[in-house]
């Protein structure tokens, strides 16, 4: 069941209600002229968004719990699932983190632009000090495509694309249900997927990545 996962044992926990109703208007309207056009759009400049990442607010302090004090948001990314644009991801680890600038660092690469913006994956230990939030805006339950988990799956570093698979039939899966207003927190490196929603439904989701502390080299956060 979602509820009987925990952060420090699975890797994933839900918590209920960490936007209060009108915060969450507020940020539906900031979001509202980002255009879903594809699986997820990132963010990066929005006015206003980043007060609602903030360490002192409810999705800082939430972060916070899992790192520790320093957590910032690193990357911010919507995902707008509808009858328009009802997509499906397989199962997958978020490699890469947003940057300034390149850098030719060891141990990080291959590059990418993405929405415009640079991004690199960095070595593995770096992203299992990460964690990932996503705010849910709207109600998402079995038949609109909730995000699939496998939980204890972080724990493994990064899995090789034919290992996957096999890892998710001993990990199990467990999906993420979720009411408008509630975070799901998992680690960043936890293998995920989502299906094409049986009964599509808006399904808005704001997932932000949250780390401590600076990159090597020179690579600096690009943030939110």
């Amino acid at each position: 069941m979602p509820d009987s996962l925990t952060f420090a044992r699975d890797g994933a926990e839900r918590h209920p209600a960490v936007l209060a109703p009108e915060d969450l208007r507020r940020l539906a309207q900031m979001l509202a002229n980002v255009p879903a056009v594809r699986a997820g759009v990132r963010l990066h400049g929005l006015p206003g968004l980043l007060a609602f990442l903030d360490p002192a607010g409810p999705m800082g302090r939430l972060a916070a719990s899992a790192l520790g004090d320093g957590a910032r948001p690193v990357r911010a990314i919507l995902f707008d699932k509808s009858a328009n644009t009802n997509w499906a991801l397989g199962w997958h680890q978020d490699r890469t983190i947003a940057v300034v600038a390149r850098a030719e660092v060891p141990g990080f690469g291959p590059w990418s632009v993405k929405d415009g913006l640079i991004h690199v994956a960095p070595p593995a230990e770096l992203l299992a000090g990460m964690v990932t939030l996503r705010l849910h805006l709207d109600p998402v339950n079995a038949d609109n495509a909730p995000l699939l988990v496998a939980p204890g799956s972080h724990r493994l570093g990064r899995v090789g694309v034919r290992d996957i698979a096999g890892t998710v039939r001993r990990c199990g899966q467990v999906a993420c249900l979720a009411e408008a207003g509630d975070v799901w927190l998992y680690a960043t490196l936890i293998l995920h997927a989502s299906d094409a929603a049986a009964r599509p439904r808006h399904r808005r989701v704001l997932q932000v990545d949250y780390a401590v502390g600076e990159l090597p080299g020179g690579l600096r956060w690009l943030g939110v």
